[in-house]
């Protein structure tokens, strides 16, 4: 845990990790296998789109709970479904944390090129140097969605888990069940796994239009407009809250 602030601690750590866990296999059970994922970004009036792809991959979990007898590792507060990305095509907008936003021109599953969309220049040019210094920083290693009903805290740990916002990562992916570990960096200082999350609070000026999941053919909406689509909210047993 890490992060912690006073409504993290009376809402995302005082909750039943029993529901948690039982609502996070739910929305599990509803992506895993997945073929890829799309997803549409707008930001200062454009349209950008990446689309993930998963090659029907089990979905993975984090809920919370280490059941007894069996090694795990719990991140709390929990409530996450994730993938690691196998490859990935398209663009996404980036917000750094003084408010400049880039572009991220992502091929063959990870970031080449930051391009300026607004704010400092030289954000943007630093983040450059670093792709091609270690081209390892640029790689995404995580899909991720929140699947817990939760107010936003202002700290990723607990907002990432939040239903309606979804988050990529680039870095290490090892601990995720993926293959990118340190020794594949050109240096362990850059080994590291860093969370990109789009919400409202986190990224007012990147709106999450929507998420689509391919599978066996079909195409379902998982998420429009930072909501769970009507298919999540049937399946999440939402439409009566």
């Amino acid at each position: 845990m890490h992060g912690l602030n006073d409504t993290i601690l009376s809402t995302g750590l005082s909750v039943d990790y029993e529901e948690v866990s039982e609502q996070a296999e739910r929305f599990r059970v509803s992506l895993t296998k997945a073929d890829a994922f799309e997803i549409d970004f707008a930001t200062l009036g454009e349209m950008h789109t990446i689309r993930i792809d998963c090659a029907g991959q089990e979905a993975q979990k984090s809920h919370g709970l280490c059941p007894r007898g069996k090694p795990d590792v719990a991140n709390l507060p929990a409530g996450e479904v994730y993938f690691v990305p196998v490859g990935a095509e398209g663009n996404f907008p980036f917000r750094f944390d003084d408010g400049t936003l880039a572009l991220m021109i992502v091929r063959e599953g990870a970031i080449r090129e930051a391009e300026l969309l607004s704010g400092n220049a030289e954000f943007v040019a630093a983040r450059n140097r670093k792709l091609v210094e270690d081209p390892a920083t640029g790689i995404l290693g995580e899909l991720g969605f929140g699947t817990q009903v939760l107010p936003f805290s202002g700290r990723d740990i607990q907002d990432e888990k939040i239903l309606g916002t979804c988050h990529l990562a680039t870095g290490r992916s090892d601990h995720l069940g993926g293959d990118l570990t340190p020794d594949r960096f050109a240096s362990r200082a850059n080994a590291t796994h860093d969370d990109i999350l789009f919400a409202p609070p986190r990224t007012p000026e990147i709106h999450l239009s929507e998420v689509r999941m391919f599978r066996n053919g079909e195409t379902k909406v998982v998420l429009a407009d930072f909501e769970p689509s009507p298919y999540l909210r049937d399946i999440l047993d939402l439409n009566e809250s």
